[in-house]
């Protein structure tokens, strides 16, 4: 029997297999470590940083919903600095491929952050654009062709990294945002983020996030995830991380057959902190069965109607 080949090219970065944890979902993996050796995993995105110290948002800033979760955490983090200090040196001691995720609320704060990660040994740079930009009235900066092709080609200048562009689903046409976040630097995609939800409280009649709105993850994402990926794939020619609701080895499968050169795994974590593990092994044997030597077979090889 020849072992399937489950490496994968992210941006010329080798990551042993296509599973990654998606940013905010594993922390800096000092809790996951203590289960299982990080370097079993493709890659950890870790917990988004900001340029200073973030709190993060007031409580209740999490809440279940009937196939997912809502979360409105704010970014809490330690900071850029701290985390390159304390985190980042014994994460590289795991053998973990770290890719070093990014948010802030003006261009100024990202370009900051870009070249001070270039200067470190994190793998791969993940530009999260669906912050709100303060100096533009607070709109995201993933939402419109014109701040994205802003924020990536400044960043650009600054990041000596590859580039990975992780794009908001709350959009109209996501492939167009895609093509211009490559256009202007981005070296890979991630997609997609979480989609902006609500809950209310019937008995208050008030929502039940501090922050009214929050971020919507889980299974309940998935199929448009998966549409999103392959409205993207056809139209850029750099890798994909694919994510939004996987959870198991056969949502893997399905996104990249999508087009997904690699998977994330996140709100999963939280019912099953094995899941990455579980999906690896579930994508190799799959690969077996189906007599395929290389995971790269699966990638965008959906055959549509």
């Amino acid at each position: 029997m020849v072992v399937p080949n489950l490496a994968v090219n992210i941006a010329g970065v080798t990551l042993a297999n296509p599973v990654v944890t998606a940013s905010g979902t594993f922390g800096f993996g000092r809790e996951y470590g203590t289960l299982y050796s990080l370097a079993e995993l493709g890659a950890i995105a870790v917990k988004g940083l900001t340029l200073k110290e973030r709190p993060g948002n007031a409580p209740p800033r999490v809440a279940e919903t009937p196939a997912g979760m809502l979360n409105s955490v704010g970014l809490q983090n330690p900071g850029v600095d701290a985390f390159i200090r304390e985190e980042l040196p014994w994460l590289k001691e795991q053998g973990a491929v770290v890719i070093a995720n990014i948010a802030g609320s003006t261009i100024e704060d990202y370009c900051a952050m870009a070249e001070c990660l270039s200067d470190t040994a994190v793998d791969m740079i993940e530009l999260n654009i669906s912050c709100p930009n303060v100096k533009e009235g607070g709109v995201a900066f993933g939402t419109s062709c014109d701040s994205v092709a802003a924020i990536t080609a400044a960043v650009r200048g600054y990041c000596r990294k590859p580039l990975i562009v992780k794009l908001s689903p709350n959009v109209t046409d996501i492939a167009e945002i895609a093509v211009t976040a490559v256009d202007n630097g981005a070296d890979a995609l991630s997609l997609i983020n979480t989609l902006l939800g609500m809950r209310v409280d019937i008995q208050t009649r008030r929502p039940i996030l501090a922050n009214n709105v929050g971020g919507l993850s889980g299974p309940a994402v998935r199929p448009i995830a998966v549409r999103m990926v392959w409205q993207v794939h056809q139209r850029v020619n750099v890798p994909i991380i694919g994510m939004g609701g996987v959870a198991t080895w056969e949502d893997a499968v399905e996104m990249m057959l999508a087009g997904a050169n690699a998977i994330a795994v996140g709100t999963a974590l939280y019912l099953d902190p094995y899941a990455p593990l579980k999906i690896k092994q579930g994508v190799a044997d799959y690969l077996d069965r189906s007599g395929m030597a290389d995971v790269s077979e699966l990638v965008g090889a959906v055959q549509v109607y």
